[in-house]
């Protein structure tokens, strides 16, 4: 069993919620998963075991997958998480057995992947499975759904600015904040921002030409940052490792060789300015 990775975007019913959906195998060895911040939840279901969902996340998550094991998830937008009986406040860096969320769906739903005969079969009964939840479930903060674009890397904004420019107060935002997404707007704001600079790094993005700022240190200022060393710290705290340790050395491939252009091709579609190399 070779070892691979294939991301892709959700199915068009779930691209307002969804962010990329994914099937992972792992081959004859077992893989060293370094989860981290995206802003939203995960659900993960191994292929015969137990489904989990992993929440918001505020810094690494190291998961050991063991061999052969096979892996059909979806990461969720943040503010867009699927309907669960715990505020995602409570999940905040947890990981937690998907079947006491969701009960007796949840064992359904893991027996009819299991029998599906291969994992894009079971990917696609997982999609269909979380398309009907959202049809049946009460919207999402529509007023969150916007901050969060709000607070989107491209567009740097104080958090106060932002409440204001939805009539909110500032702890009014903190808690409707909390609420749809697990997270304070600073903290959001911040994983966000991360995600921006990694989501330039996978592209292969150039720097938009600021003297002195080429290389790491002007795609750390495109994403948001003051300069390197800014990004260093926060790339420490998010993901315990340099930006170099994480890209292995290089900014335009990411160290796990995996290809995340599904997940970051529509967080990108909001950044102008140049983007790929020639």
């Amino acid at each position: 069993m070779a070892a691979s990775y294939i991301e892709r975007p959700p199915l068009p019913e779930l691209a307002g919620v969804v962010r990329t959906v994914w099937i992972q195998r792992t081959g004859n060895t077992s893989y060293v998963q370094r989860h981290l911040p995206t802003g939203g939840i995960e659900i993960h279901f191994p292929i015969g075991g137990e489904p989990q969902l992993i929440g918001p996340l505020t810094g690494p998550m190291i998961d050991v997958i063991p061999a052969r094991t096979t892996i059909v998830g979806a990461r969720f937008k943040p503010g867009c998480a699927p309907p669960l009986p715990e505020m995602l406040d409570d999940v905040v860096d947890r990981r937690v057995d998907l079947t006491q969320l969701w009960g007796s769906a949840a064992h359904r739903l893991v027996d009819t992947m299991a029998e599906a005969g291969t994992p894009e079969r079971a990917l696609a009964i997982m999609q269909a499975h979380l398309a009907e939840r959202f049809r049946r479930a009460i919207r999402t903060d529509a007023l969150m759904r916007e901050a969060v674009t709000a607070l989107m890397p491209w567009h740097p904004v104080g958090i106060d600015t932002v409440a204001t420019a939805f009539s909110l107060s500032p702890s009014q935002l903190r808690r409707r904040c909390l609420q749809a997404v697990g997270t304070s707007p600073k903290v959001l704001q911040r994983t966000l921002r991360f995600q921006g600079f990694l989501a330039l790094a996978q592209a292969g993005a150039v720097a938009t030409g600021r003297r002195g700022a080429d290389g790491m240190a002007g795609v750390a200022i495109d994403a948001g940052y003051a300069d390197q060393a800014h990004l260093s710290r926060e790339c420490l705290r998010l993901t315990g490792c340099t930006p170099r340790q994480l890209l292995g050395g290089d900014i335009d491939r990411c160290e796990c060789g995996h290809d995340h252009s599904a997940s970051y091709a529509p967080f990108l579609a909001t950044r102008r300015g140049p983007l790929l190399r020639g």
